[in-house]
């Protein structure tokens, strides 16, 4: 999603936000920015406010959570869905959707597997690991 400078990333949810703030057209991956961020509003002042939160670092080990990485998932998994990819992603939502009927609660479900499956990629330098992804996700579905 243009690059991996994180100014650069960040820089491209505060212009998606501006832009549907200003009534703006969006283009691309701008309105699923906005869709996700309409679906958060915890972070509406964070998008409103980029001078203050563009540089700001998240520690997980003090509980933060990256609103960026955050919003980052939802699209990631929401590209995944639209093209099916990895295979049968799309089917393992379907079937969490049985058992969530709040789509965006699903999404947060499935995005814990995701999540997992990114961090496993950059500590091991490698792509993501397509079959540990949906392993996880079956395991998500047995335990609801």
């Amino acid at each position: 999603m243009y690059g991996s400078d994180r100014q650069e990333l960040r820089e491209v949810f505060f212009r998606a936000w501006r832009k549907h703030r200003n009534g703006e057209p969006l283009e691309g991956v701008e309105t699923l920015i906005v869709d996700v961020a309409l679906r958060h509003p915890e972070y509406h002042a964070l998008l409103d406010d980029p001078e203050r939160h563009a540089g700001r670092d998240y520690l997980p080990e003090l509980g933060e959570t990256n609103p960026f990485m955050h919003m980052g998932l939802h699209i990631a998994l929401l590209e995944q869905l639209s093209i099916d990819h990895p295979p049968g992603v799309r089917s393992y939502y379907q079937t969490l959707r049985a058992k969530i009927p709040d789509p965006h609660v699903a999404e947060h479900a499935m995005m814990e597997c995701l999540a997992e499956a990114v961090w496993q990629a950059q500590r091991s330098g490698r792509d993501l690991d397509a079959e540990t992804y949906t392993r996880c996700l079956q395991e998500l579905i047995r335990r609801l």
